[in-house]
């Protein structure tokens, strides 16, 4: 198990690496849609920031000023930082490269969204996946037991899924077979994942995050 001491210098590599990538985007491309739905890469971007600034009590104020629904707390911190420059949100994340600050979750949960998160720009736009393997692997093990706030539990209970990448497998059922990032974006709910996995299981899995 990875600890939380192996994972902030997992989380740098990781953010630095997303900031490469947003820093040589552009215009048209910093204005694609993201695979989140509804959220423009730059918007994508602006949440990966959010995040990596937040501390325990800012999270805590912005929640109650939102009346304690998070998906729009989450909207309104992206269009927030979204109205910044492209350079201004490249740095800041860059900034985010040494800081250990966190909101009250899992450290593991810093990780995912920045897998994640990156490849939901990335993989609209053809562009590499920028994660480590390590990296991958951890989110997957988070997000296969996560409920909220993307049910990964729910998605691949019942089935048996195999990275063919990665010494990685869970659960029993019918199998999902397929790259280690495209199991996490399934389970993680973004239906481009399903495209490259195979295996019994693929019909059910596909229709449980339609």
């Amino acid at each position: 198990m990875t600890t939380a001491a192996q994972m902030w210098p997992m989380i740098h590599s990781e953010r630095a690496s997303l900031a490469d990538t947003l820093d040589g985007l552009n215009s048209d491309q910093w204005a694609s849609p993201s695979l989140c739905a509804g959220w423009s890469v730059q918007l994508t971007a602006a949440h990966v920031l959010a995040g990596a600034e937040q501390t325990g009590f800012g999270f805590m104020k912005g929640l109650a000023s939102s009346a304690f629904r998070f998906n729009v707390m989450m909207d309104k911190d992206a269009h927030r930082l979204g109205a910044l420059e492209q350079r201004v949100i490249v740095d800041r994340l860059r900034a985010r490269t040494t800081t250990t600050n966190h909101p009250p979750a899992p450290i593991a949960a810093m990780l995912s969204e920045v897998v994640v998160h990156g490849a939901d720009i990335r993989q609209p736009l053809g562009l590499p996946n920028g994660s480590s393997m390590d990296a991958v692997v951890t989110a997957l093990n988070m997000f296969k037991a996560a409920s909220f706030p993307v049910a990964g539990k729910k998605h691949v209970e019942g089935l048996r899924l195999v990275a063919t990448d990665a010494d990685w497998s869970h659960g029993t059922g019918p199998e999902v077979t397929g790259p280690a990032l495209s199991l996490l974006l399934a389970m993680t709910g973004r239906s481009s994942g399903i495209d490259a996995l195979g295996g019994s299981g693929v019909g059910e899995l596909r229709n449980r995050i339609a």
